[in-house]
Order: structure tokens, then C-alpha cells, then sequence
């Protein structure tokens, strides 16, 4: 009798384990399906965003550590491409040039005969002071020997199409100089109009001219007037310096015969003027 209690009790505590184990079973197995669904509630992590300005600033960089000269010329290109006057905060602002840092910089643009500075403010200056055609038609009528067009192209921004429209209209001449071959601006004085004959011109392109340009120059002494250039002193500054004056004789060309080395022999109509 004691014994039949005893194996009822562990078969009682046998099933109670077995009822433990399948209900452990149970939750992990659900544990299991619930988890993917609670990962994928939750909000997706932003991601980390940097900053997009690193070669912009890299760039502010490398100029600001740029020589002196080269930040010199930045300002004064932008000066004259404004041709307004810009306070230091303005010029850092448009070009990274920082010249509250770089005294270096603000003193030389200060002091730089193309920079006006009013104390404040910088500006580009030109040699001449002009503003538009007008302007610039003024100041030629007041060379009558002539104005070097470099010393007018920085005037104004569109000054060189002004100049091409008051040569087009006949208001001026463009020639150029002979030495520099730089072109010079001649006023076109409308008052004095000029009307040559015929045969007059004829009679001016029929004169031979010698074709040494030194008789050229002794012609032009002979007659009271002077030459433009010093062709003598030129030849001989040229002879000093050791540079011939006489033209290099043209080198003789090699001419194919039948025991020159052929390179292209697969392209026969190169060499059908073969000589002998």
C-alpha cells in the first residue's frame, strides 16, 4: 500500500514537470513571433547628417592663406568688375578675402595707385575718370597728337565697344604705333573735312619707296621731319647684343630618293615622285 501511494506521487510530479516544459515551450515560442513585429513598431533612426560646406571652406581656406600679392589682385579684380566702393565686411564677404585679419593686404590696397581709399570704403581707380561715350570723346579731342588705348581700357566697362562705335561713326581714328604696336587714339576733328582727288591718291601710291628703311629714314630728315624709329640704332644695339639683323636663310628641303628609309610603305601614293 505504501508503495502504490509512493509511484502515484511521482507520477503526479512526472506530469506536473511535463505541464511545466510545455508551457515553457509555449511562451518562448511566442516570444519568438512577437519580437520581429515589436522591431519593426519601432521609428527608424535618423541618420547623422554632415555638414556639405567642407569644400566651400577648404576654398575660404586656401585663400586667405594665399600670398599677399595674390589676395592683393582678387580685391582688385572685384573692384573693377563692381566699380563700386566696398568696405572691408563687403570685400570679405564677396571674395574671402579677410583684410580686418591680413593688415599686411589692407595696407597694400590702401597704397596701390589703382585703389582709392576714402577712409572706409575701397574703390578701383582708373587712370582717367570716365563714365560713358561722351566722356571718352571729350578726353580724345583733348590729345590731338594722341591717346595709347591702354590708358583707356580700364575706364569703364564697356569702354572698348564705345571706342569701335566712335570709330565706326568716323569720330576718331585707331591707328596703331609702329614701335609697340599698341593702337593709338587720333580725334577726328569734324570740323575740317577732308576730300582728296583722285588723282592725287594715284599719284601718292605711285611713289616707289626704297626698300632699306634707314634711306627711308634720311628721306624723311632731307624733308624736315622726323622718323618714328631709329632703324640704325636698332641694328646696332642688335649687333652688340649679338643678333644678327639679316633674315636666316631658308633651310633646303629634304628631298625623297629611292634609298631613303620608308617608314609609310603601306600608303604608296605618298611616294610616286620618287627620284631617281
Amino acid at each position: 500500500m505504501a508503495l502504490q501511494e509512493q509511484l502515484d506521487r511521482f507520477k503526479r510530479q512526472q506530469e506536473k514537470c511535463q505541464t511545466t516544459l510545455t508551457s515553457i515551450a509555449a511562451s518562448k515560442a511566442t516570444s519568438q513571433k512577437s519580437t520581429p513585429a515589436s522591431a519593426n513598431a519601432r521609428a527608424p533612426a535618423s541618420a547623422v547628417k554632415f555638414s556639405n560646406d567642407t569644400e566651400r571652406l577648404q576654398h575660404i581656406n586656401s585663400i586667405r592663406k594665399a600670398p599677399v600679392g595674390a589676395q592683393m589682385k582678387r580685391v582688385i579684380d572685384l573692384l573693377y568688375e563692381k566699380r563700386q566702393a566696398l568696405t572691408p565686411e563687403q570685400i570679405n564677404e564677396a571674395c574671402y578675402v579677410d583684410m580686418n585679419a591680413k593688415k599686411a593686404v589692407f595696407d597694400s590696397l590702401r597704397n596701390n595707385p589703382k585703389v582709392y581709399f576714402d577712409g572706409k570704403r575701397f574703390a578701383y581707380k582708373s587712370k582717367h575718370d570716365l563714365r560713358d561715350k561722351g566722356q571718352l570723346l571729350h578726353l580724345i579731342r583733348k590729345f590731338p597728337e594722341g591717346i595709347a588705348v591702354i590708358d583707356l581700357k580700364d575706364s569703364y566697362t564697356t569702354v572698348m565697344e564705345d571706342l569701335q562705335g566712335l570709330k565706326a561713326a568716323g569720330q576718331v581714328w585707331l591707328l596703331s604705333n609702329f614701335d609697340s604696336q599698341e593702337d593709338i587714339a587720333y580725334p577726328n576733328d569734324p570740323r575740317v573735312p577732308i576730300k582728296v582727288d583722285d588723282d592725287l591718291k594715284q599719284l601718292f601710291r605711285g611713289i616707289e619707296l626704297p626698300r632699306d628703311m634707314i634711306d627711308i629714314e634720311k628721306d624723311l630728315q632731307k624733308n624736315g621731319m622726323k622718323p618714328a624709329t631709329n632703324t640704325a640704332k636698332r641694328r646696332s644695339a642688335a649687333q652688340i647684343q649679338g643678333i644678327s639683323t639679316k633674315p636666316k636663310p631658308k633651310k633646303k628641303k629634304h628631298e625623297i630618293s629611292k634609298r631613303t628609309k620608308l617608314t609609310n610603305a603601306h600608303l604608296p601614293e605618298l611616294f610616286q615622285n620618287l627620284n631617281n
